[in-house]
């Protein structure tokens, strides 16, 4: 039998974190042909070049994709997205998958969606449903949502949202979110290796901060953040570098000249690489910034959260998450509280809402759904289902009974 060719982009670390798992149980298939694309920062020496961790892994490359410029203004992220869907359109042509797998809500999955489309190939899109209003993801990701085919989803308040927005029940699969497979199935480093790793004592309150742009236009800046931290003069701090969106460079430069002042408490990283990431969650006191981590990751640590300004607003939250505002006070409030006994003593029973199933098998369900479902011309006709015509468990007596093979 040919094995069924699944064609999985990752643009950057955050997203190759999460496909981690799921993209080691299809390339163990012998049913399954693995074809993994890096592009966006992946390819970027300025953020870390970290395709050379995807290939330490052990991984196979099917393509490298360039598409960043050397800018990060908001016309320099559309002539992104140009090139991406240039270069994609001919990459489909050439690759003919089966299945096409994006995750999340990324500037540069958009036009592989569409080329995808256009190409009359099966697309599947992971942690669609969930909101970040404080960011021009949403766009991205209710977007890719319509385009797609099939839909995983990490809880089922967010499969709800995709039925909300029309899509088929019978194609939409609570599985949990893939990336806390890692809390599962990966040994994070012990305190003592961390701090040799990040040549960091650990022995002091330490914050990991990630902190990333604001694209939806709040007027919200990196200057508080760096002002409210500057208040904890016993707290060290390691500063992982923002994203390639809109203004991430200029962020990146601040927060190095800032970096810069007190060496010797603080340091600032290209990228850390989903082990050493989970080891600072594990070892750390509090984490700062505005990353979905924050949220997804985190909790399952019962890692204090500082959460600043409005970039993940309406994501899910568990108890671990302090919402502030992005203000200096707001935000020093923020961490003295996180910093507190009382508030970390208070996360002792605390439970992960996109770990639904607390068993680290998310990546196997959602592996083994893209395998067995049928590719038929059917799976591509799309329908807009009503509120009304679908049940609340997502019963439905519509053309997508027999989905599964």
């Amino acid at each position: 039998m040919t094995p069924r060719k699944i064609w999985v982009l990752t643009s950057s670390r955050a997203d190759y974190g999460l496909l981690y798992w799921l993209l080691r149980e299809i390339d163990e298939d012998p049913a399954l042909e693995l074809m993994l694309v890096a592009s966006g920062s992946h390819l970027s020496t300025e953020f870390g070049s970290t395709v050379s961790e995807i290939e330490r892994d052990g991984f196979r490359l099917h393509r490298r994709l360039e598409i960043l410029l050397a800018s990060d203004s908001r016309n320099a992220m559309t002539k992104a997205m140009g090139l991406a869907l240039l270069s994609v359109g001919d990459a489909l042509v050439e690759d003919r998958p089966d299945l096409v797998v994006l995750l999340g809500d990324r500037f540069e999955i958009v036009p592989v969606a569409l080329a995808a489309v256009t190409h009359g190939i099966t697309l599947a899109h992971l942690h669609g449903g969930e909101t970040s209003r404080g960011a021009l993801d949403e766009y991205y990701r209710h977007a890719v949502t319509k385009l797609a085919n099939l839909h995983f989803p990490a809880t089922e308040v967010y499969r709800r949202r995709i039925l909300q927005m029309g899509e088929d029940p019978g194609r939409v699969f609570v599985h949990g979110a893939p990336g806390i497979d890692h809390l599962y199935r990966s040994r994070t480093p012990t305190r003592a290796v961390l701090a040799r790793a990040l040549d960091m004592p650990l022995d002091r309150p330490t914050a990991l901060v990630t902190y990333h742009p604001v694209t939806a236009g709040t007027g919200e800046d990196v200057e508080a953040l760096i002002a409210a931290l500057s208040r904890f003069e016993d707290l060290d701090v390691l500063v992982c570098k923002a994203n390639a969106d809109c203004h991430g460079r200029s962020i990146n430069a601040r927060l190095a000249r800032w970096c810069a002042e007190r060496p010797e408490a603080r340091r600032l990283v290209d990228s850390l690489g989903q082990r050493l990431y989970h080891g600072c969650l594990e070892h750390m006191d509090v984490l700062v910034g505005n990353s979905s981590s924050g949220l997804i990751e985190a909790p399952s640590f019962r890692r204090p959260v500082v959460n600043v300004g409005k970039r993940q607003d309406g994501r899910l939250k568990a108890a671990n998450v302090i919402n502030v505002e992005a203000s200096e006070e707001a935000i020093a409030k923020g961490i003295e509280t996180a910093l507190s006994e009382t508030f970390k003593r208070s996360l002792g029973a605390l439970s992960n809402p996109y770990d639904p199933f607390e068993d680290g098998a998310a990546s196997r369900r959602i592996k083994n759904t893209l395998k067995r479902v049928k590719l038929d011309a059917g799976i591509r006709e799309k329908w807009f289902f009503d509120i009304d015509e679908v049940s609340p468990l997502g019963g439905t007596s519509s053309p997508s009974k027999g989905l599964m093979g």
